[in-house]
């Protein structure tokens, strides 16, 4: 495949066969150097019906189901552009969330061991069910689907604020709890306040360093001050809602005379029934990933209450695998885009209406978790963002967790993060083992491209003090 390098940090593959636009792939030369199957997916990417720019990719791209991770692309809603769910993945609204405490490190150290230990009883984690939140029946677990965190926050499990914090104000519009079939509600029920497990996580950080002053204080943060960081998403009923969507898509292309180099690209127009019934389990199962990190969030600030009486204030959620109905403007006039990103995050710009007020002159929090041991990030958005302000989700997997496990084992990989200083409380060693920082890319390095390619602006870096893992 010929890469040319339009310009720093910045390639593009050149439109060939049935591709309608060209690929264009932000990263270096060195985070490409095993992209080769993955580049092969931004082309696949770029013969989607209806695709327009091009077919784009993060630095932190990586293999995934059809889409790359760190794929986004954008179809024109009104041209018969397409809707897909590889274009989200299976973890749909997996995603961040930053809470900030009104403590710093210092302070806090001789209370980690009870605030881990805490956290390791109140945070449910692994593969299976075991939540928060105990619902009383499928009457509840829809007003999860419909309300997110609002109805969390509706039910005692946070504050106001926290809404203003959040995308989409805490809930996705338009979910339609009718297209959620009934092994994906049946997944659902169970988990409504859980991390998973895979490279989800609770993180108890301190503020190492702040770039941008002016930034950071708006966010709320400032150099050592403890935070925690969520990365979790929606568990089995995404998945679930993400298989059945696809098969729908797989039968139905041929009546819209679409094909596809990869049947894991399965899509329709956005404006066909099949369309429009993914769109809104999407939108369903998106509100249950943000009642998730919102009954999260609560239970880490009851432990924080009780073991150190620190209070936690919302920085941010945002999620990293979703579609959304977004206009930006195309060929010098503004369209009605469906904005898929998997494994890239939304980094809207200052002055953009959608962020919150007390946000609107700083820029859309974007937050990168980084993996045990190394650092995570906050950036913001900047004028002129590319791929439709998006930037990248994280360090990006280079590793099978087969291979990781072998590399090695969990007993050795606690042991050396707590020779470092880092608290951790893992739900298997096996699983811990999987998530060892060699199997990913230098996120520091992932971080500074999207910085140089123009994507986002570097706020703050964040190391952790102690790690919850599924």
């Amino acid at each position: 495949m010929e890469l040319v390098e339009e310009r720093a940090y910045r390639f593009r593959i050149e439109p060939r066969g049935p591709m309608r636009v060209p690929g264009v792939v932000y990263a270096s030369r060195d985070l490409l150097a095993d992209a080769e199957q993955s580049l092969e997916q931004v082309v696949n990417v770029a013969t989607l019906p209806g695709i327009v720019a091009a077919s784009y990719a993060m630095p932190d791209i990586h293999w995934g189901y059809g889409f790359p991770i760190g794929g986004v692309a954008a179809t024109d809603v009104n041209a018969g552009g397409v809707v897909s769910p590889g274009g989200v993945g299976f973890d749909i609204s997996c995603g961040v969330r930053l809470l900030a405490a009104d403590t710093d490190h210092r302070a806090l150290r001789p209370a980690l061991p009870a605030v881990m230990d805490g956290l390791d009883r109140a945070i449910p984690r692994g593969a299976g069910p075991g939540g928060v939140w105990h619902l009383t029946g499928p009457g509840q677990l829809e007003r999860i689907l419909r309300g997110g965190s609002r109805y969390a926050v509706e039910e005692g499990y946070g504050e106001e604020r926290d809404l203003l914090r959040c995308e989409d104000g805490g809930a996705v519009a338009d979910a339609d709890v009718t297209q959620v079939g009934a092994r994906a509600r049946e997944r659902g029920l169970g988990q409504v306040g859980s991390l998973g497990s895979a490279n989800h996580f609770l993180e108890v950080q301190r503020v190492a360093e702040v770039y941008d002053e002016k930034v950071a204080a708006a966010f709320g943060l400032a150099v050592g001050q403890v935070c925690v960081m969520i990365h979790c998403g929606s568990r089995g009923l995404g998945h679930q809602i993400c298989t059945d969507h696809v098969r729908a898509m797989d039968r139905a292309m041929t009546r819209y005379g679409i094909s596809v180099p990869d049947r894991q690209l399965a899509c329709t127009p956005v404006h066909s029934p099949e369309g429009q019934a993914y769109l809104g389990a999407m939108a369903a199962a998106a509100n249950y990933g943000r009642a998730n990190r919102q009954l999260l969030s609560d239970a880490a600030r009851r432990v924080f209450r009780r073991a150190t009486g620190a209070r936690l204030s919302l920085v941010y959620d945002v999620s990293h695998n979703l579609a959304k109905t977004e206009t930006h403007p195309v060929d010098g006039r503004p369209r009605t885009l469906c904005v898929h990103r998997k494994g890239a995050t939304r980094a809207f710009p200052p002055g953009h209406p959608e962020l919150p007020e007390d946000l609107r002159d700083s820029g859309q929090p974007v937050l990168i978790p980084g993996t045990m041991g190394t650092a995570s990030y906050v950036l913001t958005g900047v004028p002129g963002g590319g791929a439709f302000f998006s930037t990248c989700h994280g360090a990006g997997r280079v590793m099978s967790r087969h291979r990781a496990a072998r590399v090695v084992t969990g007993k050795d990989l606690r042991a050396r993060l707590e020779a470092e200083g880092i608290a951790v409380r893992p739900r298997s060693l096996r699983g811990l083992s999987e998530e060892t920082p060699e199997a990913y890319k230098d996120v520091g390095e992932v971080v500074a491209v999207s910085s140089r390619a123009g994507l986002c602006r570097t706020v703050a870096r964040l190391v952790p003090l102690g790690v919850v893992k599924g």
